[in-house]
């Protein structure tokens, strides 16, 4: 597929709806404009992920866990936070999620399996029961798939 944004953010719409990839605050202002939010590689990534290398349903956020994709400056997360906080999240490059039949760690092996895939390079965090994946740029860092502690 060829990396044009509308076109990954219709196909995206067959497994997401845009509410389960930004915060309430954002949703509740924006709507279906805050697909305008989430960066291009990001989008991009999550649909090789739903259609081609996990393909399995994926949850962002649900059931009283609304922070997993988009963080606004609303958000409790950010909030808290007494020092400057530019973390993936509020940059619109990162989501947690769980995939559904699937543990976190088989879901990190499959993606580090398929790195090559990805147009950009992917941070993956270690040792959560969940998956955060994110396409924020680090100095440095050369490898495709970079796995980080939080």
């Amino acid at each position: 597929m060829a990396r044009d944004r509308n076109a990954i953010i219709r196909a995206l719409g067959k497994y997401f709806h845009v509410k389960e990839l930004v915060c309430p605050h954002c949703y509740a202002k924006w709507g279906q404009k805050a697909w305008q939010f989430l960066d291009t590689d990001l989008l991009y990534c999550l649909l090789l992920l739903r259609e081609t290398i996990i393909c399995k349903p994926m949850v962002v956020n649900y059931n009283g866990h609304w922070q997993r994709g988009l963080r606004c400056n609303m958000c409790d997360l950010v909030k808290s936070k007494t020092d400057v906080y530019l973390s993936a999240h509020v940059l619109g490059k990162a989501i947690d999620f769980n995939v559904q039949g699937m543990d976190a760690n088989e879901a990190r092996r499959l993606i580090k399996l398929h790195a090559p895939s990805f147009p950009c390079n992917v941070r993956l965090e270690k040792g959560v029961s969940w998956v955060h994946m994110d396409v924020l740029s680090q100095y440095g860092i050369k490898d495709k798939v970079y796995e980080f502690n939080a």
